[in-house]
């Protein structure tokens, strides 16, 4: 008789994978989802950056209409401009790959704006958007 694994032995190892698989992968799923909102609020810090030295620059925040696309690209009723704000080419989508809302003046933020993701669910409103007036966690307040 050679020596090999019997298929009983086969389906025990298996069994054993599936178990250890189960209880390792959510684990690893979580953090990648703290991973992402953590991105999500480490750009939302980025834009405030650039939104600030805009702002500096130019005595205002830019519009709702002109958008965050304001800190990359001139808008055309600008003369002052002198810079782009943000050292990108283009205004990032989200880590979920949505866009940021923006909107100036904020409704939670009367006299500045208000810039947000809406988290991975998509939707807006939900307990896991992630926004310039939230908690320190992240979620909104």
């Amino acid at each position: 008789m050679r020596p090999g694994f019997t298929l009983i032995e086969l389906l025990l190892v298996l069994v054993i994978l599936a178990t250890l698989a189960a209880i390792v992968v959510p684990k690893f799923a979580k953090r990648s989802e703290q991973a992402r909102k953590t991105q999500a609020l480490t750009q939302i810090s980025s834009f405030e950056t650039g939104l600030d030295a805009f702002e500096i620059d130019l005595g205002r925040y830019p519009t709702t209409q002109e958008g965050l696309t304001a800190l990359v690209k001139k808008p055309v009723t600008l003369v002052k401009w002198e810079q782009p704000y943000l050292a990108r080419s283009s205004v990032p989508k989200d880590p979920w790959g949505l866009p940021y809302t923006y909107r100036q003046p904020g409704q939670h933020n009367q006299y500045g704006y208000d810039l947000s993701s809406n988290g991975p669910d998509g939707q807006s409103g939900g307990e896991d958007d992630i926004t310039n007036w939230s908690n320190e966690d992240g979620s909104s307040g």
